[in-house]
């Protein structure tokens, strides 16, 4: 019986948090664009190429699929647990209220993380492109400005301007960031379209042979791991963000209802377009020639469409923008979250009264993430954050069935189908993808952990509210 008070406890203290001073202004058709502004971004317009070149040839669209059932497993999840527990969104707030307050800490500290070092890393991506984009014009910015002091130059300016830029649409308010959000998922969208439509009618499905030419998986003499479920674990970095939606519970109209429509809504959306891109991309030259930095734009070029390869480029700095932009908010979003619990410091939880947000967690954030990706090469983060970001899937799925049994009378407006058998499946698909990643992962991520553990032992759990409590 006392698991079932204390979870209970916990449960009605994330509820209660649904009584936010965050403003609620997001409809469902705002938090799908939310989740499609984060999912269609890097991995489209650039995984796609470097999964099937690398990783599982033409069969990159089995992948797809493959991570796409594990994501789409987890977001059912997570949607049964935005409409049972409210209060804080996202894998923190949901594990607070399944497990407990040191769990909770762990998947927080663990998604500070992927959030943070994701919007540094894509930034670093938008540099490139953007770079790319002026040299064009006929107004190249000198290498010294473009690439970090480890990469011979002195700072990577545009990627750290692009993160300040970010600060300032948030600190506005999430509203006029929604707006800004929803303008660059119509242009993405409208990229992706032009794409689809040309290169349905340039496909050569004699490039499909060999369909799986690295097979289901296998391990090379250098340690490099291939094969359709090896590039499922790498593209599976196309799918973070839908969780992002969720960060967004406080500030939804009807959170019960329209979190998990935007969650579900843009997760299908997106799987969908990942597929049919993945399989016209593949048709149009052969697969290791896709190994590339815009693989979409360079198949464009190569098959005599230069002006659609302008407007995709266009497109992957829109897509990277709004990539960025909701990350950017998930991760505010949790810091303020955690703060108010007191696992940060009280600080941080400091709202504006005109806009009702915390400007100065975004402030501390955005100049910090702007310092990583100015001097800081982010070149290896795809593993890390995925393995980060499928350790809080697992935490999720399995909060799921915890939760259903520890508090079965909590109402549920959305229940997962199927009794248990799709929050299983969720919890073994994401540990399955973490078996495939590179063991170098695993020891950042550990490293990571403990760095986590030192700091809630040492701060978090002396001035934890619940503990005070």
């Amino acid at each position: 019986m006392q698991p079932l008070i204390k979870t209970t406890l916990r449960t009605k203290r994330v509820a209660q948090q649904q009584d936010s001073e965050l403003k609620q202004c997001l409809s469902a058709t705002d938090l799908t664009l939310l989740g499609i502004g984060a999912i269609i971004g890097t991995g489209i317009f650039v995984l796609t190429g470097h999964a099937a070149a690398h990783q599982a040839g033409p069969a990159v669209t089995l992948s797809f699929i493959f991570a796409g059932l594990a994501c789409a497993f987890a977001a059912l999840c997570y949607a049964e647990l935005a409409a049972t527990v409210g209060g804080c969104g996202s894998a923190y707030g949901y594990s607070y209220a399944a497990f407990g307050e040191i769990i909770a800490w762990i998947v927080g500290w663990d998604l500070i993380l992927e959030y943070g070092m994701s919007v540094a890393a894509v930034a670093n991506g938008w540099a490139g492109y953007f770079s790319n984009a002026l040299s064009a014009m006929g107004h190249p910015l000198p290498d010294m400005l473009t690439h970090a002091p480890a990469k011979g130059g002195m700072v990577n300016l545009p990627a750290a301007l692009i993160i300040l830029a970010l600060m300032l649409m948030l600190i506005v308010g999430v509203k006029a960031s929604a707006r800004l959000n929803a303008g660059m998922v119509f242009i993405k969208v409208l990229t992706i379209t032009v794409f689809i439509a040309l290169a349905s009618g340039n496909m050569d499905i004699s490039h499909w042979s060999p369909f799986m030419p690295y097979g289901w998986f296998d391990t090379m003499p250098d340690g490099k791991t291939v094969g359709v479920l090896a590039g499922a674990s790498v593209v599976f970095f196309a799918y973070i963000g839908f969780d992002a939606v969720s960060t967004a519970v406080e500030e939804a109209r009807n959170p019960q209802r329209d979190v998990p429509r935007g969650i579900i809504y843009s997760l299908i959306f997106c799987t969908v377009i990942y597929i049919v891109v993945a399989a016209l991309l593949t048709s149009l030259l052969p697969y290791h020639e896709l190994g590339v930095d815009s693989p979409v734009a360079y198949a464009m070029q190569k098959i005599g469409f230069n002006w659609a390869a302008a407007l995709i480029s266009t497109g992957v700095i829109a897509g990277l923008t709004t990539v960025m932009l909701v990350l950017y908010y998930g991760l505010t979003r949790i810091i303020y979250a955690m703060s108010r619990d007191g696992l940060l410091p009280h600080s941080l939880n400091h709202l504006n009264k005109q806009t009702q947000s915390p400007v100065r967690v975004i402030t501390i954030t955005g100049v910090l993430m702007a310092v990583m990706a100015g001097f800081i090469p982010l070149d290896e983060l795809a593993e890390l954050v995925n393995i980060g970001t499928l350790a809080a899937f697992v935490l999720v799925c399995g909060g799921v069935m915890l939760l259903r049994h520890r508090a079965p009378q909590l109402p549920r407006p959305f229940v997962v189908p199927y009794g248990s058998l799709i929050p299983t499946l969720g919890l073994l698909s994401c540990a399955a993808l973490m078996i495939f990643l590179p063991a170098i992962a695993w020891m950042r991520f550990g490293v990571w952990l403990i760095l986590g553990l030192v700091v809630y032992f040492i701060y978090s759990i002396r001035h934890s509210k619940l503990n005070q409590e």
